[in-house]
């Protein structure tokens, strides 16, 4: 799968996006496997309420199922204006 950091996210994970081969099943269980990957990531996940998520572009949880998912997006919450 195909996943993309935006704003923040980012900066903190150092990349705009990255293949990633997994077997999570969640959002979450995705997460907590880049947490252990390395600094950058535990800083851009240390608050998942500061964090949305998109699964195949469609706006999701950190519950949402992962299986057959070709793209995941992090980005932090948008505001209007």
């Amino acid at each position: 799968m195909d996943i993309l950091y935006f704003a923040w996210v980012r900066e903190r994970v150092g990349l705009s996006q990255e293949s990633y081969q997994t077997s999570a099943a969640t959002v979450a269980d995705l997460i907590a496997e880049l947490v252990a990957r390395d600094e950058g990531y535990s800083a851009a996940f240390a608050d998942l309420s500061a964090i949305c998520v998109a699964v195949d572009q469609e706006l999701s949880d950190l519950t949402a199922p992962l299986a057959d998912c070709r793209e995941v997006a992090f980005f932090p919450p948008m505001t209007g204006g």
